[in-house]
């Protein structure tokens, strides 16, 4: 061996190139696969929601079978929905998340609450749904918007906190240390250094929440359920698009399910366009 080199043997040499050869095929066999389904996912929904969209989508409410309408009903529940939801998971994911990458780190506790947090991340929301039914909709006796945006709050909370955690261990100690040799006590460090230096990861989470749950379905069906009128109080059953979406979609009446498409078209240019404001904003900070 000179020089700090292995010797490889022309045949040994020969293989692993063979072998590189094959992984980076079946790699992009797999990649090209995956993107056309989604080409053909998006291909089929720009099809049928582009011929199904209208002025009226935008200003009617949804109709009985037959009738002229739209999905503004139900574009105006999912949006209180999600604003009530993410008024209560934001700060209650970023304290949380903030507590752990500040307080609680490799303790006991942290280690329990990161725990949770995975388990309720990874729990299907129907889960999420079914016990918020149980804990709210059955003890108050009717179906409520309230009720489902709390559902959609503990789908939302532990993206954040998650985001929040990870943006936070990014920043570096010797910034932290500089502040606190300033005299800064720790939440004005945390509150003026950490977070104004990870601004930009964590809102990125809280736009990734957002479009985790603009499209859930089944925790609303548990717990705000539908309504075919406009819902100015969360009080009562609150239209939703997604739950519009799948009754539609189900019934046998051609123009419900074109307008099932629309809202379908509409919920994924919401989440693709919060996607990418996410990624610009997460591009922006690591300049």
């Amino acid at each position: 061996m000179r020089g700090g080199t292995i010797p490889v043997s022309p045949a040994r040499l020969r293989r692993r190139r063979l072998v590189n050869l094959v992984m980076t095929g079946l790699c992009t066999a797999a990649a090209l696969a995956a993107l056309l389904v989604l080409a053909l996912i998006l291909w089929e929904l720009v099809i049928r929601g582009a011929g199904a969209l209208s002025l009226d989508v935008f200003t009617r409410a949804t109709p009985p079978p037959g009738s002229r309408g739209g999905l503004l009903n139900a574009i105006l529940g999912s949006l209180s929905m999600t604003a009530a939801a993410i008024a209560v998971a934001t700060p209650v994911g970023v304290l949380t998340g903030t507590w752990l990458a500040e307080y609680g780190r490799d303790s006991r506790a942290a280690g329990l609450v990161r725990l949770f947090a995975d388990t309720l991340l990874s729990a299907p929301s129907i889960i999420v749904g079914l016990t918020v039914y149980v804990l709210l909709v059955v003890p108050l006796g009717h179906f409520s918007g309230w009720a489902g945006a709390v559902a959609l709050a503990l789908i939302a909370v532990p993206v954040i906190v998650r985001t929040t955690e990870d943006m936070l261990a990014l920043v570096p100690d010797q910034l932290r240390e500089a502040a606190v040799a300033l005299g800064m006590p720790r939440w004005r460090m945390i509150a003026g250094v950490t977070w104004r230096a990870a601004a930009g990861g964590i809102l990125t989470g809280v736009l990734l929440a957002i479009a985790r749950i603009a499209g859930e379905t089944a925790p609303l069906l548990f717990t705000a359920l539908n309504n075919q009128f406009y819902a100015w109080d969360l009080t009562g059953p609150t239209p939703s698009l997604p739950v519009v979406i799948f009754q539609f979609a189900m019934s046998p009446y051609r123009d419900w399910q074109d307008l099932a498409w629309a809202g379908a078209l509409l919920i994924a240019a919401g989440v693709l366009l919060l996607s990418i404001t996410a990624r610009l904003i997460s591009a922006r900070g690591r300049k």
